[in-house]
């Protein structure tokens, strides 16, 4: 399998929301031409907004490469998957639904059976992924971190069926977008996201018995341990939803250590999702 460890002249991005207009940004800023699909005209437009925003927020900081104008003409968001054929790396970032995504997989792989294929999951097994593929020796995890274009890291997930040429490839994908690789076997959670949770969800313990505040508990992390953002803080700006589910896949492969508190039920139940909501155990 001959997969070069240069950046593809084209990437696909399948899914356009935070995560996906991120690395639609990451890949953009290092050169390539990138195409987004989404799902309608409406979702495809409000991807084009997210990815421009950035484009535009990276200008202003003077992160840039080229002109903004020069870096968006390589950007296409469309509504139809034929769209990636002859993409030479497609990375899906869609929810973390395993039907879902098995379907976007699939459907990838029918329409552009050269590319290599990548999965954003945080946390989903990406064997249980690669049984949608006819080639899943061309599947990879790409884990990549909010907010992608500065976040230094992206995780490498090595399935069981992944050729070392293709993990290979995506290190040095990884070095030419800036960030550091680390590798990881397929497993529960991978190795950020069962650390990160299970600090995130002993925070939401200490929290819910007072121990201390939200804000004394991530002062301690990032302080004490030199955290960039705690614990409870950054649970907001992923998502508790998106926590809480990471959590209960956690139990039911790990155990009981990673049953989601009340605290994050509760908060979830009401609709206090975090920063996207405005309230989370921050008010934003």
């Amino acid at each position: 399998m001959n997969v070069s460890a240069e950046l593809p002249t084209t990437v696909g991005v399948y899914g356009g929301g935070r995560m996906g207009a991120g690395i639609a940004h990451a890949f953009l800023v290092a050169g390539t031409a990138v195409r987004v699909v989404e799902s309608s005209p409406e979702t495809a437009d409000a991807a084009r907004c997210r990815v421009e925003a950035g484009i535009e927020k990276a200008a202003e900081r003077g992160t840039l490469p080229a002109s903004v104008t020069a870096v968006l003409d390589r950007l296409t968001v469309t509504v139809d998957p034929t769209d990636l054929a002859g993409c030479g790396l497609v990375v899906e970032a869609v929810p973390e639904d395993v039907s879902l995504k098995q379907r976007v997989l699939a459907e990838v792989e029918r329409v552009s059976p050269s590319a290599v294929l990548a999965t954003n999951t945080s946390s989903l097994s990406v064997d249980g992924l690669a049984a949608a593929l006819k080639a899943p020796e061309r599947f990879v995890g790409l884990h990549f971190f909010n907010p992608v274009p500065v976040s230094e890291l992206v995780e490498i997930v090595v399935g069981a069926k992944t050729q070392p040429e293709i993990v290979a490839a995506a290190r040095g994908w990884a070095g030419a977008l800036g960030k550091k690789a680390i590798t990881v076997t397929d497993s529960p959670g991978f190795a950020s996201s069962r650390l990160g949770v299970a600090i995130a969800l002993e925070a939401m313990r200490m929290l819910d018995e007072g121990v201390a505040t939200a804000e004394d508990i991530d002062t301690a992390m990032t302080l004490g341990y030199k955290h960039p953002v705690g614990p409870l803080k950054t649970t907001d700006i992923v998502g508790l939803d998106v926590r809480l589910a990471i959590a209960e896949y956690l139990a039911r492969e790990l155990g009981e250590r990673f049953e989601p508190p009340a605290v994050l039920r509760d908060k979830v139940a009401a609709g206090h999702l975090g920063r996207k909501t405005g309230q989370g155990f921050y008010t934003w």
